[in-house]
């Protein structure tokens, strides 16, 4: 006896996940973060996915002023608290809807962790920022090591579990080709 594994199910979250995924990335990108780069004429954190030094985590924060750490701590951390779960969401619900059609069960768990792992990265990389900013102007260079490292792992975790998601619909959209005659 097959069990049925509802995979319609698995598509509606995957589009719901995602287009709220969509709206927090375009509030943070043309909104928050586009707010701060026009303070400071520096990228913010969450825009550096190559990390930061400590000279320019300093030049960051000491151009945003007053208002302008203040409005990185209440407009665009509570943005970026949402946003991550909700990537992560869309990413395992994707994983579940290609997993539900026989693409190897394997690379579907391996993507779920990923996805699970980009989440927490971009978390520990939050938790930095805010970090930095409530230490201003004393930042510990271990602080903003920490907040660097976990944006670049934030980075290359996301593109990794990506990467795994497309190569699994390239696997189940391959094997779904009739045969040639």
């Amino acid at each position: 006896m097959k069990i049925t594994i509802p995979t319609k199910q698995y598509g509606r979250q995957a589009a719901l996940f995602g287009l709220a995924a969509a709206g927090f990335y375009l509030l943070m990108v043309y909104g928050t973060l586009a707010h701060i780069e026009t303070l400071t004429g520096l990228r913010p954190f969450d825009m550096r996915p190559g990390g930061y030094s400590v000279e320019l985590a300093n030049s960051l924060i000491d151009a945003l002023g007053i208002r302008g750490r203040w409005y990185y701590l209440t407009r665009q951390i509570p943005l970026d608290l949402v946003y991550p779960a909700l990537m992560a969401m869309t990413l395992i619900s994707l994983f579940k809807w290609i997993g539900s059609r026989d693409v190897n069960q394997k690379l579907v768990r391996i993507g779920i962790w990923f996805s699970i792992a980009a989440a927490i990265a971009d978390y520990l990389e939050n938790a930095g920022i805010c970090l930095m900013i409530l230490s201003w102007p004393e930042i510990s260079a271990n602080t903003v090591m920490a907040a660097s490292v976990a944006s670049i792992v934030k980075s290359g975790l996301t593109t990794t579990a990506v990467l795994i998601l497309l190569f699994g619909f390239g696997s189940w959209a391959f094997e779904r080709k009739p045969p040639h005659a």
